[in-house]
Formats: structure tokens, C-alpha cells, sequence
């Protein structure tokens, strides 16, 4: 991680959960990290779990990445503030308890789109476009899921499935034009099994076995401390115990 430090992190949907935990990890790592979260008191809150010394590290910016308008705010204050992004960590999503064909569940459907897929692409080319126009090599991580590799067999599962899936298509479309406009920014997927977090829905919170939100976080900085010559495209983690 030593590559890295007073680099720009922008972490989404870091007020609680993964996110939470990716953005305290990073600040005390030694990066400048930026949490973007609709709950913003919550991230202001976080500066409390730090250490004294890397409190400054830690900055909040309200953002719905739902909404074009709020991303392109955000990225214009970091550009601003601290020059631009060097890692993206694509975190922010939801899950609302509905089923896909229950009647009435038309915003519910497409605040998921929306948040889990329109969200992390219009953050990631945000972010690129940051990276290329200052000739940085960075690193953009998604936050996946194995439910992005198969269908599970869950209620109430909607459409997040299928957003999960379309990230899985997103970062080898991100990887091929990346490639092929001869940059260095890596893309990585890590696709956790059940965590233990707020977006998990009650009638699967207490069935199965669940990672922590910190086991994912330190992925994140595996992933980010590979050397430069090393991308990793995808990586699985899943609580020992787990059947999916």
C-alpha cells in the first residue's frame, strides 16, 4: 500500500457497512479518502472509530449516487479540493425487501438499477476520465457479488441479481477499453458471499453463515497493494460454512 499514500480514494456508499469499513481501512492506511454517502453524518461520525493522527484523512461529501447531477458535484469538489481521484472503490447499493413480479414495484426496480448500476458506471467514468487527464495508473475496485456470477434460489431478490450480473459485464467492458486505450488503471470485482450488513434483507440475515464487513475491506486492500504489473480481475470470498 506504500504506493499509495496521500493518494485520493473515493469510497461510495461509505456510511455504514463495507464502505464504512473500506473508508476507515484506507485513511489509516494512509490514503486521503473521501466518503460519498447519502447519510452523511454518518461518515463525519467515522472520524470518531479513527485514530487522532488520521482523522484529517477522512472527508464526507453527500452524495445519492442515484443522481448524475450529485456525482458529477462530488467529483467536481474532489478535482477541486485534492486534484482529482487515484482509486475508486465502487461500493454503494441497495436492496429493497420486493419481489420482481409483486405489483406496484416500479421505483423500487429501478432505484436499483439506478443505484447499483448506473451509479457505479457514471462514478467509474468520473473517476477514469480524472485518472487518464492527469496520466495516473490507478485502480477502480467494484464491490460485486457472488450474486453476480449465478442466480440464488432467495425471496425478495428482485432485480439485484441482475444488477449484479450487469457489474460482472461492466468491468470486463471497463477492462477492454481501458486496454485498449493503453492505460495502467486497473479494475478489479470482488464479489463477496452473505455479509453481515444493513442492505441484507431479515428473512436471509439469520440463515445463513456471514463474513464481516472487514474481511471484505481487507481484500480491498489486497487487491490495491498488488504490485503494478498485477491486476486482479476477479476475486470470491465466501464465509467458510456457506452453500451458494
Amino acid at each position: 500500500m506504500d504506493r499509495w499514500i496521500g493518494k485520493v480514494a473515493v469510497v461510495t456508499g461509505s456510511s455504514s457497512g463495507i464502505g464504512a469499513a473500506i473508508a476507515k481501512d484506507l485513511a489509516e492506511a494512509g490514503m486521503v479518502v473521501v466518503g460519498l454517502a447519502r447519510r452523511v453524518e454518518r461518515v463525519k461520525a467515522l472520524k470518531q472509530h479513527l485514530k487522532e493522527s488520521t482523522r484529517d484523512r477522512l472527508h464526507a461529501f453527500k452524495c445519492d449516487v442515484s443522481r448524475e447531477e450529485d456525482i458529477l458535484k462530488a467529483f467536481g469538489w474532489i478535482e477541486e479540493k485534492f486534484g482529482g481521484v487515484d482509486v475508486l472503490i465502487n461500493n454503494a447499493g441497495i436492496l429493497p425487501e420486493a419481489d420482481l413480479l409483486e405489483a406496484g414495484n416500479s421505483q423500487a426496480l429501478r432505484d436499483v438499477m439506478d443505484t447499483n448500476v448506473m451509479g457505479l458506471v457514471l462514478c467509474s467514468r468520473e473517476a477514469c476520465l480524472s485518472m487518464k487527464k492527469r496520466s495516473v495508473d490507478g485502480h477502480v475496485v467494484h464491490i460485486n457479488s457472488i450474486a453476480g456470477h449465478r442466480v440464488p434460489n432467495f425471496p425478495k431478490l428482485n432485480i439485484y441479481v441482475a444488477s449484479k450480473h450487469a457489474v460482472t459485464a461492466i468491468t470486463e467492458t471497463m477492462r477492454n477499453e481501458l486496454r485498449k486505450e493503453g492505460t495502467g488503471i486497473k479494475v478489479t470485482s470482488i464479489s463477496p458471499g452473505m455479509v453481515e450488513t444493513e442492505i441484507l434483507p431479515d428473512s436471509i440475515r439469520s440463515t445463513m453463515p456471514m463474513l464481516k464487513s472487514e474481511d471484505i475491506s481487507e481484500a480491498v486492500l489486497y487487491v490495491l497493494g498488488t504490485p503494478p504489473r498485477v491486476q486482479v480481475h476477479e476475486l470470491t470470498i465466501k464465509p467458510i460454512g456457506e452453500t451458494m
